[in-house]
């Protein structure tokens, strides 16, 4: 029995990537230096997985932007605009991610998009016609020595060439199907590269696997594998999917000669019922991704003991793994001194993960594992009350009527009641809600939180922000107003910080994009809402002026989405419980002469499920009305 990382966290358990890549921005550190903090911080992710008795430990994993950018520089992808700026290959690479202005030219950024069912982007690298595919680059080459000097060895990581097609774009009469052999011979290369360095293992992710396959999607997948993998030499490849389970092209993968076959047994619904039917080859070993690399909760050793128990039924090599990479849960829970014992110990960010993959190895190892000291300590965790139920809500919950998610009267009546009442010209104005969060407002929030003001002085601050932009509107003939939102540091952490059930903490950074980092609520009980949440702040603004001015709301699904979640109810009725607790602050700003409402619900994509036949059945089904449950209670 051994363990794998699939991914471990880039950017430092204080941010340490960040704060670097920002002051190398400003001409505040030297290349030398920021590339110092990123060997730094290499050596320290390597190391701490290897503390933790991790066997197949992630090189090239690290990225100082995106790893499917760093993928196309690798493979020579790099737009014509990008190369006539004559950058060094660091500052081109910047370049790409966030555009560049200055004394060489002036270009705009690739497009980001989201990183299927997470909150994270990736850069959508472009394809010209021209462009030529081929291995030019040597960052994972020079990471995987930089840990063999470390005394680790590693198993590099790339995202695999079927999903990197399914996720570029072509930007011009160039194809998919054109680009088949370069992908190939750079990908061979890239597995030739290994096998001189005298590489065990390569980790090719193909998540695209999980979604929706045609024929002519599998016919693509198998065209591109057999050329690379017949050249595979001594390095082992391990076939990496997460996200999702590979229904559409299980039989088919399991026949190609993958030495590992990477598996979510989290996320993939049918995972285990394909290895049921159709069995698993002797000849190759399973990854098996049984902890969670998503969310942030301890997990179930009997489940898992149990899950692994059936898979060696069918398995004669297993490999315990995470789900996918943990890129997407914060790094430690020892930096989180405000949480109380009682709720940390029932939790588990990227470094706590290591540890559980460490004892289920050491209890999966056992003639009896049921009675090993780990197991026991488990159970007893698990057995034990969070106190986290509140039983008016619950209530509230299961009382709900198909009349409750109904909004009166219909549409076409409220339109004529709301023209008629606002008196709004036929393309009215009026901005999506917050305002510039400038330097001075992130300081007079920091302020506060550290105790340096009082609250009456950050209040003051925040109305005389309000007031200035009330009146710069008004100025500038906008139809509909807004408050601005200067108190709130995050659409979605700033509504858990006021909302019952909630935890925050105080460390908890996970990766969005590039260095922009978010700090995840944690739902950690039934939700309700015990407190008015923004009607003060909206209430003085619309004081200031006769024109209306909104009331601002994240909505449920959005607060669920980008919050980590409960696992011992359903997602449905965790929604419901935060839709009713928005609702009653929807009812407050109304019944306090607030006459417009935004909810915004920017994340609702963000959790379809990845294909598209399970949409309504598994997620929209009540995704919508729990986004119509806040706003079915106001008047027309």
């Amino acid at each position: 029995m051994r363990t794998s990382v699939i991914g471990y966290p880039r950017v430092g358990a204080l941010r340490e990537l960040k704060f670097a890549v920002e002051k190398y921005h400003k001409k505040e550190l030297t290349k030398e230096e920021l590339q110092a903090t990123a060997s730094k911080l290499r050596e320290e992710h390597w190391k701490v997985q290897k503390n933790n008795g991790i066997d197949f430990i992630t090189s090239n994993d690290f990225s100082f932007y995106d790893n499917l950018l760093d993928t196309a520089v690798l493979l020579n992808i790099v737009p014509n605009q990008y190369r006539q700026l004559k950058l060094d290959a660091l500052d081109e690479y910047f370049a790409m991610a966030r555009g560049y202005q200055g004394d060489k030219g002036d270009v705009k950024a690739l497009p980001m998009k989201k990183w299927f069912n997470t909150n994270y982007h990736y850069i959508v690298p472009e394809i010209d016609d021209d462009t030529e595919i081929l291995l030019v680059g040597t960052k994972p080459f020079d990471e995987y020595v930089e840990a063999r000097n470390c005394g680790i060895e590693t198993k590099s990581a790339f995202i695999g060439a079927f999903t990197f097609l399914k996720l570029v774009k072509f930007t011009g009469i160039r194809t998919i199907d054109d680009s088949i052999a370069d992908i190939a011979r750079a990908y061979s290369d890239i597995l030739n590269k290994f096998s001189i360095l005298g590489a065990g293992w390569v980790q090719f992710d193909e998540p695209a696997l999980v979604m929706d396959l045609s024929e002519e999607d599998i016919v693509l997948f198998s065209k591109i594998y057999e050329r690379i993998l017949s050249e595979k030499n001594n390095t082992k490849v391990l076939l990496q999917t997460y996200f999702g389970d590979i229904r559409d092209c299980y039989n088919k993968v399991i026949t190609m000669p993958f030495d590992g076959i990477g598996l979510d047994f989290v996320e993939g619904e049918k995972t285990l019922e394909l290895v049921r039917s159709f069995g698993f080859p002797e000849d190759k070993t399973l990854f098996a991704g049984v902890v969670n690399g998503k969310n942030i909760w301890r997990n179930n050793y009997s489940n898992t003991v149990n899950l692994i128990r059936e898979l060696g039924e069918y398995c004669k090599d297993i490999v315990l793994s995470t789900s996918c990479s943990l890129l997407h849960v914060p790094y430690t829970l020892k930096n989180e001194s405000s949480l109380s014992q009682e709720y940390k110990k029932h939790l588990a960010f990227a470094e706590e993960k290591l540890a559980e993959l460490s004892e289920l190895k050491r209890i999966l190892l056992c003639s009896d594992p049921t009675s090993t000291v780990e197991y026991v300590e488990n159970q007893k965790l698990f057995n034990l009350s969070r106190n986290c139920e509140n039983t008016a809500v619950q209530v509230a919950v299961s009382g709900l009527s198909k009349d409750d998610f109904i909004r009166h009267p219909n549409s076409e009546e409220r339109e004529k009641i709301q023209k008629a009442v606002f008196n709004l010209p036929l393309l009215p104005t009026t901005t999506i809600g917050s305002l510039p969060q400038t330097a001075e407002v992130k300081e007079n929030r920091s302020n506060y939180k550290k105790g340096k003001i009082t609250f009456e002085q950050y209040v003051t601050f925040n109305k005389e922000k309000i007031a200035e932009w009330i009146a710069l509107q008004e100025k500038i003939g906008l139809d509909v107003l807004v408050h601005g939102e200067f108190e709130r540091n995050d659409m979605v952490e700033y509504f858990g910080e006021n909302l019952d059930g909630f935890l925050i903490t105080e460390k908890g950074w996970v990766q969005s994009y590039g260095t922009r980092c978010v700090k995840p609520p944690i739902i950690w009980g039934d939700i309700s809402r015990s407190k008015q949440i923004t009607v003060d702040y909206s209430v003085y603004a619309q004081s200031l002026t006769s024109r209306c001015v909104k009331g601002m709301l994240t909505g449920p699904v959005t607060i669920l989405n980008w919050s980590f979640p409960r696992e011992d109810i359903s997602l449905k009725d965790c929604a419901f419980q935060i839709a009713l607790a928005i609702r009653d602050e929807v009812l407050e700003l109304e019944a306090n002469g607030i006459k417009i409402i935004q909810i915004d619900e920017a994340a609702l994509r963000e959790k379809l499920p990845q294909r598209k036949s399970d949409w309504h059945s598994e997620y929209l089904d009540w995704a919508i009305p729990a986004f119509r449950l806040v706003h079915s209670g106001v008047k027309p």
